[in-house]
């Protein structure tokens, strides 16, 4: 199983930001998908989450009104819009694989290596 995001970089407050994730090695629609970021010195934290038909979708209080999961199938591809970006937003973003879209780290099962997303003041 490979997860792989891409997207990140540096953005000012107030801008956007997508981010991907290609998945290949497992049957990607059977997947519930998630983001979650780890800031440093903090714990890794849910962002948002997305059952495998993408019809049902969840998301952390901080970012809720700003930040839309969403996934292509054919392309075995989960997106992260984030809009309105704060300072505080800075973070590594992870993406994952589990069989259900729930907001803890144990229920998935694969992980990428993360990418960077910088947001200055």
């Amino acid at each position: 199983v490979q997860l792989v995001e891409s997207g990140g970089g540096l953005v000012q407050a107030g801008g956007s930001l997508r981010l991907s994730c290609v998945a290949s090695g497992l049957p990607f629609v059977g997947y519930a998908m998630g983001w979650f970021r780890q800031a440093p010195g903090k714990e890794r934290e849910f962002v948002a989450a997305v059952t495998w038909s993408g019809s049902n979708t969840y998301y952390a209080d901080s970012v809720k009104g700003r930040f839309t999961i969403s996934r292509d199938n054919r392309k075995r591809t989960v997106y992260v819009q984030m809009n309105s970006l704060k300072p505080e937003d800075t973070a590594v973003y992870y993406c994952a694989a589990g069989h259900r879209a729930g907001s803890r780290d144990h229920e998935y099962d694969s992980w990428g290596r993360g990418t960077q997303v910088t947001v200055s003041s």
